[in-house]
């Protein structure tokens, strides 16, 4: 999957594939890759131009989507 780059301290990159609802994020300091399954493309927006990708990730990501660990 294309990541395109994060302004954040916390990540470093992260993309959306629509046909499968599929979220992945880079973290920055692990430099682990997360998938996240279920999300919209809506709620891919609104990630992408929230002012803290990282606190929207804490507060409406992290433990509400099922999730794996790709890298």
């Amino acid at each position: 999957m294309q990541r395109q780059v994060v302004q954040s301290s916390a990540l470093n990159s992260a993309g959306y594939d629509p046909c499968s609802k599929v979220l992945e994020i880079e973290f920055r300091d692990s430099g682990g890759v997360w998938q996240y399954f279920g999300f919209s493309k809506a709620s891919f927006s609104k990630f992408m131009n929230a002012e803290s990708p990282g606190d929207f990730f804490i507060t409406r990501i992290k433990g509400k989507y099922p999730e794996l660990r790709i890298k």
